[in-house]
């Protein structure tokens, strides 16, 4: 008599995966805003899907699996926030379109399952990649199975940060972070630190390596570039002059600041861009051969493989897919008097363009995430890529036509290659998931056809929460330089870092004013850290080139607590014995992730608050309570901070004695 079999797919499944997917897709939309981050949703999805369904009854590790790897393809999809708002920062824009964002962040995500299919027995069966976190998810699953505990480090984890955001962007009675500013003659140096706990869950997920390199990133924007060129700028004497002879050493102080973030913005964050830029071109590079190899492979073998979708399946949806994408960049062409061939010409080339540069770079993200893991995936360096290519054969067309570019059509054209780009990112970073979900597939035994049908239905079910969402944070809080209401305050403004870049640079390839000089540089000093990279991985030490261009890019003030994550993970886990660093590290995996949900939802929570106050004639601040603290809100802030770094590092080295 055989064994029953397992059920996976299941109706209670699939609701369950619905409920768990708007949590994670919400807390990855507020995180992607606020600091350009997102994380893997698969490990806290699995965790939190077994916690739920012992309240459903029992269920089975292939059911389980169902569930995260819907969670887990639609939280990774909110990467898209990385570009979407520089439509609305370019001013083409007025909100989040519903039906486009659904539509784009949908078509995008279901074309990155479908390339990544044919892939599935050279990278996931065949090829001995590590897929560090599609193992962990496994795992994680199998430790469920078995009925072992896990749901109160990330309920503790939700808890600490939930409660940290809600005392300073709620309550207002401690800071959120500061950066203190100093100078040695005309030379300005910024000494940062955020209170961010979800950040800290970010950098003890991403590791030492990863987090030693951004502080690098961070000491050579701050402790030498930004120096260096408030040096040779004359304007700084000027900026000195005027603080001089303000009768207060505060505003002398935000003088100072101001100056040097200028520094910063205008300079350094493009040197940024060009490292970021050359680490995702040098991957790619290095991963052309393997990408060919599988391809070429996977397309005999997959004929064979029934476990599959079916080939006739697969191109019957993308057929519809590529339907509904020309459909959509019609629509958005058509919104501009062009000439019938002028139009066409735009919606064929940016149509397919972005789908054949979506399946280069999904071949290279499937491998990659493979090898280094979905949260070391350049992302952001295939968002530049595909911005830079794709304003380039707009450009290439609109000097065809002899249209022009510069005029009204200006605005039209930079958007278009950011819609553009926006189906790019969708399939690299769908991509960039996949592959791991279906590894965890293999180890646990699940059927590769259920999986990736669950896959498509993820990314449909997260598209349509990220319009909304973004609607709603734009609304509370803004975003930096762009408030929704006049006299509101950016304290709490979001950065958008990602898609400020973005725009920056679609704007500077077609008004000719991008920063090149700066980005060559940027780019001479990546080549530079991918040798030394290279050098240093055969001592076993590692520098991600990428990791350092994003601590030159990113915001010091958000980057840090990555850092001191990573270091409290590293010096917490030389306090654990040998025989109990497997279990340490699954509940550190949780801890983190609930201090980034925490926070997450506790941000969300607190943008409907503030919307709810507004629509009802409020200011949205009815729950601030700063005058009760104020002068001691740093103190309180970094007090609170360090008391809850101590909670986890006690609790996580306590019970692992």
């Amino acid at each position: 008599m055989q064994p029953k079999q397992k059920r996976e797919i299941t109706l209670r499944g699939l609701l369950l995966g619905v409920f768990i997917t708007l949590i994670f897709t919400t807390a990855n939309v507020y995180l992607g805003l606020k600091v350009g981050l997102t994380f893997a949703s698969s490990i806290p999805a699995a965790v939190l899907a077994m916690a739920l369904f012992k309240l459903l009854g029992n269920s089975n590790i292939l059911e389980n699996n169902i569930v995260q790897s819907q969670v887990s393809a639609a939280g990774t999809l909110s990467a898209t926030v990385f570009i979407i708002p520089s439509l609305f920062l370019v001013g083409y824009w007025n909100g989040f379109d519903f039906w486009h964002t659904f539509l784009i962040c949908a078509c995008g995500g279901i074309l990155g399952v479908l390339f990544t299919i044919p892939f599935r027995i050279e990278l996931v069966e065949k090829n001995k990649l590590p897929y560090p976190e599609g193992r962990a998810a496994a795992e994680v699953l199998k430790l469920g199975d078995k009925r072992e505990k896990g749901f109160k480090e990330m309920l503790l984890g939700a808890s600490l940060s939930s409660l940290s955001i809600f005392l300073s962007q709620g309550m207002r009675l401690t800071s959120d972070g500061f950066g203190y500013f100093f100078h040695f003659g005309k030379a300005i140096f910024q000494i940062p630190i955020e209170f961010s706990l979800a950040l800290v869950g970010a950098g003890w997920l991403v590791g030492l390596s990863v987090g030693s390199a951004i502080l690098f990133g961070i000491i050579l924007a701050w402790g030498i570039l930004v120096p260096y060129l408030s040096l040779q700028n004359a304007d700084f004497s000027l900026f000195m002059s005027a603080s001089s002879l303000l009768p207060s050493h505060h505003i002398a102080s935000e003088v100072l600041e101001k100056f040097g973030t200028q520094v910063w913005q205008d300079q350094v964050r493009f040197i940024g861009v060009g490292v970021i830029g050359i680490s995702a071109i040098w991957t790619l590079i290095m991963m052309l051969k393997p990408t060919f190899i599988g391809l070429k492979n996977s397309f005999i073998i997959q004929t064979n493989a029934p476990q599959d979708i079916p080939l006739k399946w697969m191109a019957l949806i993308f057929f519809v897919i590529i339907i509904l994408l020309v459909g959509i960049f019609y629509q958005f062409v058509s919104d501009v008097s062009f000439s019938p061939l002028i139009a066409w010409s735009l919606i064929l080339i940016t149509c397919f363009g972005s789908v054949l540069i979506g399946f280069f770079v999904s071949a290279t993200c499937g491998y990659m995430a493979g090898l280094v893991g979905s949260s070391s995936s350049p992302i952001s360096g295939i968002g530049i890529i595909g911005v830079v290519l794709l304003s380039l054969v707009i450009l290439g067309v609109a000097n065809f036509y002899s249209l022009d570019v510069l005029g009204e059509n200006a605005r039209f054209f930079t958007a278009l290659a950011l819609f553009s780009t926006s189906v790019v990112i969708a399939i690299a970073t769908i991509a960039n998931d996949n592959l791991q979900d279906l590894k965890t597939g293999q180890l646990v035994g699940a059927t590769p056809w259920k999986q990736e049908f669950i896959l498509i239905i993820g990314c449909i079910v997260g598209a349509s929460v990220i319009a909304p969402v973004l609607n709603l944070l734009y609304e509370a809080y803004g975003f930096v330089g762009h408030l929704p209401r006049e006299g509101m305050s950016e304290v709490n403004a979001l950065s958008v870092p990602q898609a400020l870049l973005m725009s920056s640079i679609a704007q500077g390839i077609f008004k000719n004013t991008l920063d090149w000089f700066h980005i060559g540089i940027g780019v001479m000093l990546g080549i530079a850290l991918i040798i030394l990279d290279f050098f240093t991985k055969k001592k076993h030490i590692s520098f991600p080139p990428l990791a350092i261009g994003m601590g030159i890019y990113l915001p010091p003030i958000v980057t840090i607590p990555i850092f001191f994550g990573a270091l409290l993970a590293y010096f917490a886990s030389k306090q654990i014995p040998e025989h109990q660093k497997a279990n340490f590290k699954r509940q550190g995996i949780l801890l983190s992730s609930g201090l980034i949900v925490g926070e997450s939802l506790m941000g969300i929570i607190l943008a409907a608050i503030i919307v709810i106050s507004i629509g009802n004639g409020g200011d949205g601040a009815f729950l601030d309570l700063s005058a009760f603290t104020h002068g001691i809100d740093k103190v309180l802030g970094f007090t609170f901070f360090v008391i809850a770094l101590v909670i986890i590092y006690r609790s996580l080295t306590r019970s692992n004695q």
